[in-house]
């Protein structure tokens, strides 16, 4: 009989990579953070269990909409109260907060529940390349 490999708290050593996401699309770099944010990249992968990995993406501001996106593509939010709807298109958000665009990509594609909020603490997204984590050492992730 075979039992399923549940990894302990101890057993899960976290790394630190660094993504460059400078002209690449969005949707490619975001699927990849969300990758390694899962752990799906390491044998010990579980998924009930936060197995990932910490990511510092450097470069949002220089990521790539393709198509028509930065004009068709919005992002929605409503305060709550009536009459308190949003809309701002993509191009928009990514000229005045490229972070969040980054930030929003990588959250739809984690899970829904305090297990994917758990995750998504340990992204940090920069729009430069400038990055205050070098005491960390992350490596390069290459694609």
């Amino acid at each position: 009989m075979r039992t399923t490999f549940m990894p302990k708290a101890g057993q899960i050593k976290r790394s630190w990579y660094l993504i460059d996401a400078n002209g690449k699309p969005l949707g490619r770099v975001a699927s990849e953070i969300a990758r390694i944010l899962l752990g799906k990249h390491k044998p010990i992968f579980t998924p009930g269990i936060d197995t990932g990995d910490h990511v510092v993406v450097i470069n949002a501001a220089k990521v790539v909409l393709t198509g028509k996106k930065a004009e068709q593509k919005f992002h929605y939010r409503h305060s709550g109260y009536p009459g308190g709807f949003k809309k701002i298109s993509y191009g928009e958000l990514l000229s005045s907060r490229p972070e969040r665009v980054m930030m929003l990509a990588v959250k739809g594609m984690l899970p829904h529940n305090r297990l994917g909020r758990a995750m998504l603490k340990k992204i940090r997204v920069y729009e430069n390349g400038e990055h205050p984590h070098e005491a960390q050492q992350p490596v390069a992730w290459q694609f």
